[in-house]
């Protein structure tokens, strides 16, 4: 997870369903989150008594504040995919097709997979297309800029 930043390109994190603990720290080392509705995030490190040792307590009040950090670390409680864009810890939620439906037909799951992977490629094939020796150093300046002053940065 601590190498994730260091990876040249940008990791654009497509996300569904339960992003629990050990998953949540892993997206927390993306640099883009596009999550469908069904995405619900949860820190249960304080439920078992687990120290977070992949950066989630310092990327995660970085990402929506350290008010809302306490919040969803100490509490344990679950956050729902709408709560987590208003937050800023969604870069995109995605409407998944046919959510509400009682139906549990594979191809039913697989268009609600698609809506969501769609979009990360849509938005992978657009950085993709852009100069990759900039896209690096932009994401190299935003990256290491977080802990600068304007000055410096």
């Amino acid at each position: 997870v601590h190498q994730m930043t260091r990876v040249g390109i940008p990791i654009i994190g497509a996300l569904r369903g339960h992003v629990i603990t050990g998953g949540f720290e892993l997206a927390l080392g993306c640099d883009v989150l596009v999550g469908g509705t069904s995405t619900i995030f949860r820190d249960t490190h304080v439920k078992f008594g687990l120290a977070p040792c992949w950066g989630l307590s310092q990327k995660l009040a970085r990402r929506i504040g350290p008010g809302r950090a306490k919040i969803v670390s100490l509490s344990a409680c679950p956050v729902r995919a709408d709560k987590a864009y208003e937050w800023g810890l969604l870069d995109e939620l995605i409407e998944e097709i046919g959510e509400s439906s009682s139906s549990s037909s594979s191809s039913s799951s697989n268009s609600r997979d698609n809506a969501v992977l769609k979009r990360a490629i849509e938005l992978s094939d657009r950085i993709a297309s852009n100069d990759p020796l900039m896209v690096r150093r932009y994401k190299r300046a935003i990256v290491e800029g977080g802990s600068m002053t304007l000055h410096n940065g």
